[in-house]
């Protein structure tokens, strides 16, 4: 299926990459994240070549569906310290408090516990509220070496075994949330927690990371570090949410969308496997998006 896309104007892209250049405040903050540290080391990133098939309904999925998970290489990735969990409502509106941060754009109570990840806020809110805490979004590579339990070779956190709702915040039977409907309250799913014990890395939001995004990983840095250039017109999302089936729970699944989106339509921004954005302006009929929210990283302590 083919989608229709707008990109962003050029005076957007323009004042987009502006304020992914400009400066933030540095402040010291005790946002009440707790930190896990991550091993550093050596993994494959991305997926291989290959049609696959969907053990509950027998479908092949074709492997150009997941053209840009491709090719694998190997990276090297440096010890970091990431958020146990996604980042909570609570410890963002102490960041909004402090003048630090922007409000999200969430109205819907429902999703606004203090427990429930913090969503529909895009990337330049995730990158404020990173920095406020003393760290940074994380690079893809490193993003996707914490979800396979520091690099290992699995297609999610816990292993190659499928999702279930006992592991993960999905969709199942095509019931967002295994029928809840609404984001969970972080960490609810410890059965799905990586080896390191990071909660949430498949399902519940969907998370910035700090890289644009480019279709393939031909020429993608080999260290860890964030692709940044060249620039492009999207920032790469990982992870999938509760509204996701299990195949955008993969590790190596990749979503992106404009820095500046925090809006969707016709009820889900990621509409096929490679869980694409759609990119459009904000209009009466459109909604705010209540599956995207993020979580921070920073160098770890003993190397400051």
């Amino acid at each position: 299926m083919r989608f229709q896309t707008t990109m962003l104007k050029p005076k957007d892209a323009v004042y987009a990459l502006l304020l992914a250049a400009a400066p933030l405040p540095l402040f010291a903050a005790d946002a009440g994240i707790d930190w896990i540290r991550i091993p550093g080391g050596s993994f494959d990133m991305g997926s291989p070549p290959g049609d696959r098939t969907d053990p509950q309904t027998g479908r092949t999925w074709k492997s150009e569906l997941t053209d840009n998970e491709r090719p694998v290489h190997r990276v090297a990735v440096k010890p970091f310290e990431m958020a146990k969990s996604p980042v909570t409502f609570k410890q963002y509106r102490a960041c909004v408090a402090a003048g630090a941060c922007t409000p999200s754009g969430c109205e819907d109570q429902r999703f606004m516990g203090d427990d429930q990840p913090v969503v529909c806020v895009d990337w330049f809110q995730a990158r404020a509220f990173s920095v406020w805490a003393g760290g940074r979004l994380p690079s893809e590579a490193e993003w996707e070496y914490a979800a396979r339990s520091a690099g290992k070779s699995r297609d999610y956190p816990w292993g190659d075994e499928l999702p279930t709702c006992e592991r993960a915040s999905m969709s199942e039977h095509d019931l967002p949330n295994c029928g809840l409907d609404l984001t969970s309250p972080v960490c609810s799913k410890p059965k799905g927690n990586t080896d390191q014990g990071l909660c949430d890395m498949a399902g519940l939001v969907w998370q910035w990371t700090q890289d644009w995004y480019h279709d393939s990983y031909e020429g993608a840095p080999r260290d860890g570090s964030a692709w940044e250039t060249p620039a492009g017109f999207a920032r790469v999302a990982r992870g999938g949410s509760y509204d996701n089936k299990y195949m955008l729970l993969r590790a190596a699944n990749r979503g992106y969308g404009d820095p500046n989106f925090r809006c969707t339509s016709e009820g889900g921004a990621f509409r096929n496997f490679r869980a694409i954005f759609l990119y459009f302006r904000l209009v009466a009929e459109q909604r705010t998006e209540r599956s995207l929210g993020f979580r921070p990283v920073r160098t770890p302590t003993s190397s400051r």
